[in-house]
């Protein structure tokens, strides 16, 4: 991975990802190629805190088949990490 910008690609919008977040535990998208240190260095460059562990975890894609013509296709498989941040570190992220 060259840009930090590429290894995050979003961040998880959900309720699940919510309540982590007030636990100090945050869930991104990431690269599937990435690993554990380089997302570890994209949240420190890109968000200025301490990190104090990385959590990540890959996803198979649903099959799926589409209506009309019964053909099988397959939703793209997606790698997260679960960011989890130093006592008294928080990423503003939603706030506002």
């Amino acid at each position: 991975m060259k840009d930090h910008h590429d290894v995050l690609i979003r961040p998880i919008v959900s309720e699940k990802s919510y309540a982590l977040q007030e636990t100090g535990a945050y869930t991104f998208l990431v690269h599937p190629d990435a690993s554990k240190p380089e997302i570890h260095d994209a949240v420190v460059k890109l968000f200025g805190v301490k990190v104090a562990r990385v959590n990540t975890l890959n996803r198979k894609g649903k099959s799926t088949r589409n209506r009309k013509t019964g053909k099988l296709g397959k939703r793209p498989d997606t790698k997260r990490a679960i960011v989890i941040l130093a006592p008294g570190e928080r990423i503003e992220l939603f706030e506002g």
